[in-house]
C-alpha cells in the first residue's frame, strides 16, 4: 500500500519577496517587507531536534486548528492572518515581533511540575502554593513567560525581569497579560465544549502598525496541551496519568527509546508504521479540537498547488 508522502520543504521564489526563514516546522518568506507567506511543512520537532521523517497532513492540521482559532479570536485581539489560500499556508501581516512567549498555564503539569517537583515555590516570579499534585488545577491561570530564543531552548523569565530589563514597557506587557488571559478563557471555553480541557498554551504578540496584534499559531497541539475532561477527576484523585491531546505521546516514545535531544544521542528509527501512526493521531487531534472532520488535501503535486495559490493571493495585496 502506497504510504501518503510528506511536504518536507519549500523553496519557492514568490514576486516581491525579500527574505525566507527556515524554521523547526514552518518555512516564512517575507513580501514586499510587509506581509509573510507561513508555509506549515510536515516536518515535526521535539526536544529542539527536528526528526529524520516527516508526517504527512500534520502541517495541514497545525494550519486549520491555527487559522480557525484565529477566526474565533479576533474579536478579543486583531491577528496577523489576512487568508489561508492553501490548507498549508496562511497569508499575513509582518509585524515586528514581541521577543518574549506569554505562556498561560490552568494546571500544575508539564515543565512548571518538573520544577515543582525539584521543591521550587516559584515560578517566573509567581509564588506556588505548597501541597499542590501534579495536573492540579490551579486557582487562577498563571502567566510564565519565556524569552524567546532563536538557537537553542527559551528560558524562563519573570514579569519583573522583562520590564526592567526593558525587553517590552510595562503598559504594553500589563495588556500582553489581559489579552494572553482573554484568549485563554476562550479557548478554554471552547475546548469544553469538545469535552476537553485547556491545560496550558503560549501566545505570541507583535506589533503592527502602532497596534497589538497576535501572530502565529494559537492553541493547536503543538503550542498547546489538552486533557480529555472525561475522567480527569478520577485520574487526578487517583494520582494517575490523564489523558492528554497533545504531541506528548511522540516525545514518550522518543524517551522510551533512549533520546532526550541530549549530545551524542541517536533518534530512533522511524518506521513507516510508527510515522503512520502518528499522521493519525494529529487528525484525530483535529476532529477532537474542531469538531469536524478532517479532509485530506491532495499531496500530489502540492507545491505546484501552493505556489499557485499563493501568487493568486499575493496579487490581491
Amino acid at each position: 500500500m502506497r504510504k501518503d508522502v510528506a511536504l518536507l520543504k519549500t523553496d519557492f521564489a514568490f514576486e516581491g519577496m525579500t527574505s525566507r526563514y527556515e524554521g523547526k516546522v514552518r518555512d516564512v518568506y517575507t513580501i514586499r517587507d510587509q506581509y509573510m507567506v507561513m508555509v506549515v511543512t510536515d516536518r515535526i520537532s521535539a526536544f529542539d531536534v527536528i526528526l529524520p521523517k516527516g508526517i504527512p497532513y500534520k502541517g495541514q492540521v497545525l494550519n486549520r486548528i491555527a487559522v480557525k482559532f484565529l477566526d474565533a479570536t479576533a474579536g478579543i485581539v486583531s491577528n496577523w492572518k489576512i487568508s489561508s489560500p492553501h490548507p498549508n499556508v496562511t497569508i499575513g501581516y509582518k509585524a515586528e515581533p514581541y521577543k518574549v512567549e506569554m505562556v498561560v498555564r490552568g494546571y500544575l503539569t508539564g515543565h512548571a511540575w518538573r520544577e515543582y517537583r525539584l521543591g521550587k515555590r516559584e515560578l517566573c516570579g509567581i509564588s506556588l502554593p505548597e501541597g499542590m499534585k501534579e495536573h492540579q488545577r490551579f486557582s487562577e491561570p498563571i502567566i510564565t513567560p519565556t524569552t524567546k530564543a532563536d538557537f537553542g531552548h527559551d528560558e524562563d523569565i519573570s514579569k519583573e525581569e522583562i520590564i526592567r530589563s526593558g525587553l517590552i514597557p510595562a503598559d504594553e506587557y500589563e495588556e500582553l497579560e489581559r489579552l494572553s488571559l482573554a484568549l485563554f478563557k476562550r479557548g478554554t471555553e471552547m475546548a469544553a465544549e469538545k469535552g476537553l480541557i485547556l491545560v496550558d498554551t503560549k501566545y505570541e504578540f507583535g506589533k503592527w502598525k502602532e497596534e497589538i496584534i497576535l501572530i502565529d499559531e494559537i492553541h493547536t497541539p503543538d503550542s498547546s496541551r489538552y486533557f480529555y475532561a472525561d475522567g480527569y477527576e478520577e485520574r487526578f484523585a487517583k494520582g494517575e496519568p490523564q489523558r492528554q491531546l497533545s504531541k506528548e505521546f511522540v516525545r514518550e516514545w522518543l524517551i522510551e527509546n533512549g533520546f532526550q535531544g541530549k549530545e551524542g544521542q541517536q533518534v530512533p528509527e522511524m518506521t513507516p508504521d510508527f510515522v503512520e501512526e502518528i499522521s493519525q493521531r494529529y487528525i484525530e487531534l483535529y476532529e477532537k479540537i474542531t469538531g469536524e472532520s478532517f479532509e485530506k488535501g491532495d499531496l500530489n503535486n502540492v507545491e505546484d498547488e501552493i505556489y499557485r495559490n499563493v501568487e493568486e493571493e499575493l496579487k490581491k495585496l
